[in-house]
C-alpha cells in the first residue's frame, strides 16, 4: 500500500459532556500495516453554558439549533487555534466527530452537531465530518464507528472497552468485527452527581459509600440496551424518569446504577466468550466500577496508559478521517447492519488544500 503520511486531529466530544477531546495524530503505513504515533492531545473541559446548551439542544427550534451548530463550530475552531499555536509541524487534516444530539437511525437521520465548514473555514484546515450519515442512509445504524480503528489500531487486544457516557465494546473473530453498545454508563452517573452539584463520581467513592438498591437494580436491568447504538433518547424517555421516582438516596442511587453497568458489562463479556479486555474512557477512572467488573469478570482487565485511556476515540476518529480523504473504508456493515460497507465522511476544504495537494 502506498498512501501517504498525514498529520491529523480527531476531535470528539461524548455522551458524558466532559469536554472536547483533541488528539494531533500521525498516520503512515509500515510494511504494509498502519501505524500511528500520537504527537499530542488535550481536552478542554466544557463551561456550564456550553454544557446546559448541549443538554437542551434537543428542544431547540430549527433556527436555534443551526445558530448553535455554527457557534459550536466556532468554538471548536477557537480551541484547535489555540491547541496549535504553538505547532511547527503540518496539519492536514481535522476529524471532526462533533456532538451528537438526535441519532434516530431507524428514521433515517443523525445529527451531529458543530458545522463542519466553520471549522474549515476559521481554521484553513480541510475538516472531515458527518461521519455517520452514509450509513444511516444505506440502512445502517450509523454507529458504533469506532471498531475499525480498534481492529486496525490495537489490534493485540481481543476486545477493547470504551466506558464513557455509554458503554460499549468491539472485537473481531475468525475475520468478522463486532460490535455494539452494551448500556448506559456516564451517562447516568454523571446525571445523579448533578444533583449533588459535581460533575462526576470522583474514583466511584460516592458510589462505594452508598448500598445497591435490588427493586431498582433490577428495573434498570429489565430496559433492553444490548443494541447496535444508543442515544440520548432511551435515556430521557425511561431511565431518568425511573431514577427521579425512586425515593432511595442518591448515594444508593449511584451505587446501583454502578452496579447495573458493571453487571450489563460482565454479562457481555462472558456471553460473548471474551478472556481479556482493553478498557478506556472516562469510566476506567472509576475505580470502584473497576472493582466490581473484576469481581464479576472473570478474564483480563487491561487499563492502558492515560492517553490511550482519554483520548482513544479522538485518535481513531482521526483515523476515520485518514480512511476518508484516501478513499478507503471506514464504516462495517458487521457491526452497523447497513446494506455494505462504506466510506463515510463529509470534506469542508480549508485554505490549506493546495498545500496537501502540491
Amino acid at each position: 500500500m502506498n498512501f501517504p503520511k498525514l498529520n491529523i486531529i480527531g476531535v470528539m466530544s461524548g455522551t458524558s459532556l466532559d469536554g472536547i477531546d483533541l488528539a494531533l495524530v500521525e498516520f503512515y503505513f509500515e510494511n504494509n500495516i498502519i501505524k500511528f504515533n500520537l504527537i499530542d492531545a488535550k481536552t478542554v473541559p466544557y463551561s456550564n453554558l456550553w454544557v446546559e446548551q448541549l443538554q437542551s439542544a434537543y428542544q431547540a427550534s430549527a433556527q436555534e439549533y443551526f445558530k448553535l451548530h455554527h457557534q459550536f463550530g466556532l468554538l471548536i475552531s477557537q480551541e484547535i487555534k489555540s491547541f496549535t499555536q504553538h505547532t511547527s509541524i503540518p496539519i492536514h487534516y481535522i476529524a471532526s466527530h462533533g456532538h451528537t444530539i438526535f441519532h434516530q437511525p431507524q428514521l433515517g437521520f443523525t445529527t451531529q452537531m458543530g458545522c463542519g465548514a466553520t471549522i474549515a473555514a476559521n481554521t484553513g484546515i480541510s475538516t472531515i465530518c458527518d461521519f455517520r450519515s452514509v450509513d444511516v442512509a444505506m440502512g445502517g445504524q450509523g454507529a458504533p464507528l469506532v471498531p475499525i480503528g480498534d481492529r486496525d489500531l490495537f489490534a493485540e487486544h481481543e476486545a477493547c472497552l470504551n466506558i464513557g457516557g455509554i458503554a460499549n465494546i468491539s472485537y473481531t473473530k475468525q475475520e468478522k468485527t463486532s460490535a455494539f453498545d452494551i448500556c448506559y454508563a456516564n451517562m447516568v452517573l454523571n446525571f445523579l452527581c448533578h444533583q449533588l452539584h459535581l460533575t462526576y463520581d470522583d474514583g466511584g467513592k460516592i458510589a462505594q459509600s452508598g448500598n445497591v438498591n435490588e427493586k431498582l437494580l433490577q428495573q434498570l436491568l429489565d430496559i433492553q440496551t444490548h443494541r447496535q447504538s444508543l442515544g440520548r433518547e432511551l435515556f430521557e424517555e425511561q431511565i431518568a424518569p425511573m431514577l427521579k421516582a425512586s425515593p432511595i438516596s442518591i448515594e444508593d442511587k449511584l451505587s446501583t446504577c454502578t452496579e447495573y453497568t458493571a453487571h450489563q458489562i460482565a454479562q457481555i463479556l462472558h456471553s460473548e466468550n471474551l478472556q481479556s479486555v482493553l478498557i478506556t474512557g472516562g469510566g476506567a477512572y472509576n475505580h470502584y466500577l473497576i472493582k466490581r467488573l473484576t469481581q464479576l469478570y472473570k478474564g483480563k482487565i487491561h487499563i492502558p496508559e492515560k492517553t490511550i485511556i482519554e483520548f482513544k476515540e479522538a485518535i481513531i476518529f482521526a483515523y476515520l478521517g485518514y480512511l476518508r480523504v484516501n478513499q478507503l473504508i471506514n464504516t462495517l456493515q458487521s457491526v452497523t447492519l447497513a446494506s455494505a460497507n462504506s466510506i463515510g465522511g463529509c470534506i469542508y476544504f480549508g485554505n490549506n488544500v493546495s498545500k496537501i495537494n502540491g
